[in-house]
């Protein structure tokens, strides 16, 4: 009887295994990423794809909510000198980490991009949705029905897309960025981190103009 108890205990932990494996596994395959991104001390694995060159010395990680009025200020008025000058050039590269906290449509529409990823229109939808953006939280306009419309305007296959958002697929990435926001100290959105091996990170808070992000980024280089 007592040779058995090992045995047994053997084969359990052995079952053990297999399953959080599988689990593990599981979880890779439904986020489709890269689980050993980290700039710093940030995980990216579950934010959007890299924007620029991966290989790039600097990354820029930028924590948003789409119903957040500063994130579109900062998209439309500092995002595209910061995209000419440095993303575009090889200089650094940027990945978008949703922090979805302002209203209840706001990790709907966080999803969403993410169901847009699996058609490759992750950065198209991305931008879809700072441009159509509306001043109020939670007015409809980015409710699952406008979400939709949004796809299908950039051709998407609706019939993935919809079963993608109604099945809420990428609920549990969506919570993960977001608990990566509050384990990094970000406050609010739009917050950023400029992360280079060489000399660190430095933090942004808020919508800041291109000559605060040029400081940092030029002392990087």
């Amino acid at each position: 009887m007592n040779k058995k108890i090992p045995i047994f205990c053997i084969i359990a932990i052995s079952i053990i295994i297999v399953i959080i494996a599988s689990m593990y596994s599981s979880i890779d395959k439904t986020f489709d990423v890269d689980m050993t991104r980290t700039h710093g001390s940030i995980s990216t694995a579950m934010g959007s794809p890299i924007l620029g060159d991966p290989l790039a010395p600097i990354t820029i990680v930028e924590f948003g909510d789409y119903q957040c009025h500063q994130c579109y200020n900062w998209f439309h008025n500092t995002k595209p000198m910061i995209m000419r000058d440095y993303i575009e050039t090889g200089k650094a590269n940027l990945v978008f980490v949703d922090f979805a906290f302002l209203g209840k449509d706001s990790a709907k529409a966080a999803q969403a991009t993410y169901c847009a990823n699996d058609q490759n229109m992750y950065w198209e939808y991305h931008d879809s949705l700072y441009i159509l953006q509306e001043s109020k939280i939670d007015n409809g306009w980015a409710s699952s029905e406008r979400l939709k419309a949004f796809a299908f305007n950039l051709n998407l296959d609706m019939k993935l897309f919809d079963e993608c958002l109604d099945s809420e697929k990428y609920s549990k990435r969506v919570q993960y960025n977001s608990q990566q926001a509050r384990d990094n100290g970000v406050k609010g959105t739009p917050g950023f981190f400029i992360i280079s091996s060489d000399y660190g990170q430095k933090q942004i808070s808020g919508a800041q103009p291109y000559s605060v992000f040029q400081k940092i980024l030029e002392s990087m280089i």
